[in-house]
């Protein structure tokens, strides 16, 4: 099986310690010795087996409990059991461990064993990390662990002790958030709140290479010389978090290496605008037409009506209020059909057909299809304006039809408006 992956990540590490060694005033003979010493320290067969004796000082952990508190390691039973989530993708939607992809694994521990921490965090072709091959024992876990020599069982054991806690029971700390979760009704789980620290430092990488990438600096510049560009994005209302003061490195290895600092989102409610106007959702005149000043008209139609006698200045005086009414009516309509297409909901709504076609604006070329619904909303409105003076009056009135034919000689000029 190809080792190719590990391989490199040596040789890269080979020549950083060259460099360190290497310095212009040595001799040929000097340097000679300083490469041949880096390539029997280097070799895959005795790195791998002295890295798996020293894989235990540092332990693997994608929710490390630092994050809570940086002295929430140790506590007086031991050391605090390291958490590796392997939760899986699924196209849920959420945010959670699992669905971020090319997240990093994160450590804790001595920081001298970090090279091997980034050896067993490499990803391999398949895109997994190597320890992850080790833990299955894959193939490629198999030729990793093989090409150290040595006994096989003991160098696997070694490098998988960064994935387990130094002591055998399951250790938390009292300075990680604690919950308790009720279960069947009388018990209890103590839940330990942690961070996903590869999912924080994810956002962190994410956020910088919008700010402050290539693409994001030239798209600026051509912003600021008003020459065509692609869209440009910016990120508000940042809040800078740290992590372990002066010492990130107290915290994690992904924390020390991104220097202890990450993102905050703001997080304030949402400014919500005020409705003015609220769509219906069962009845046009019950919901839209309770104005004040629609009760005002009732009212004064009522007096009107209860009036024995008959003479000019009534007829206009009872004519102006239901042009009033009417007014009333064509203006609600024509401001629910301005929110028709950002309030009404047609699984949620239980109007009629007919004011449906009458007050959506989805519903606007139906409306000259057929014209049964006008019928339906003049009759509605004649109901609408006898029946609030009915309310109204202080008698036992009721609308003859005559009464009805002066209401509809009013609606049928307003017809037009209606449509």
């Amino acid at each position: 099986m190809d080792v190719s992956i590990v391989t490199d990540y040596l040789n890269e590490r080979r020549e950083d310690w060259l460099k360190k060694k290497l310095k212009k005033s040595m001799s040929p003979e000097e340097i000679a010795k300083i490469e041949e010493e880096a390539q029997e320290r280097f070799s895959l067969q005795r790195w791998l087996e002295d890295a798996s004796r020293r894989a235990g000082q540092m332990s693997m952990s994608t929710h490390p409990c630092t994050f809570s508190h940086p002295s929430a390691r140790r506590t007086k039973e031991g050391s605090v059991t390291p958490v590796v989530c392997e939760a899986c993708f699924e196209a849920d939607g959420l945010l959670r461990s699992g669905n971020v992809r090319e997240s990093e694994m994160d450590a804790l521990g001595n920081a001298a064993v970090l090279d091997v921490y980034k050896l067993l965090d490499l990803r391999m072709d398949d895109g997994r990390r190597l320890i992850e091959h080790i833990k299955e024992e894959s193939e490629i876990g198999k030729a990793v662990v093989s090409s150290a020599g040595g006994d096989y069982e003991s160098v696997r054991e070694g490098f998988l002790a960064m994935l387990e806690s130094p002591d055998d029971a399951v250790v938390t700390s009292s300075k990680i958030k604690q919950v308790y979760f009720p279960i069947d009704g009388q018990n209890y789980h103590l839940l330990s709140i942690l961070s996903n620290s590869g999912i924080i430092y994810r956002l962190r990488r994410t956020i910088d290479r919008m700010r402050f990438g290539q693409e994001a600096k030239e798209r600026r510049e051509a912003r600021k010389k008003r020459e065509c560009a692609e869209d440009h994005m910016e990120i508000y209302d940042l809040l800078l978090l740290g992590y372990g003061g002066t010492k990130p490195q107290n915290v994690s290895v992904l924390n020390n290496a991104m220097g202890g600092r990450t993102y905050l989102f703001r997080t304030m409610p949402p400014e919500l605008l005020s409705r003015r106007v609220r769509f219906p959702k069962k009845d046009f005149f019950e919901e839209s037409l309770s104005s004040k000043e629609s009760q005002e008209h009732f009212k004064a139609l009522s007096k009107i009506v209860a009036i024995d006698y008959n003479n000019l200045n009534i007829r206009k005086a009872r004519k102006r209020h239901y042009e009033a009414l009417l007014e009333i009516v064509v203006e609600t309509m024509w401001s629910l059909r301005m929110v028709s297409d950002k309030q009404f909901y047609e699984a949620a709504s239980k109007l009629k057909t007919w004011q449906k076609i009458w007050l959506v604006e989805a519903y606007r070329d139906k409306r000259t299809e057929d014209e049964s619904w006008l019928k339906e909303v003049k009759e509605a409105i004649g109901r609408w304006i006898a029946g609030g003076i009915e309310r109204h009056s202080s008698k036992n009135l009721a609308f003859g039809s005559e009464e009805m034919k002066d209401i509809h000689t009013v609606i049928e000029r307003y017809e037009e408006a209606l449509r």
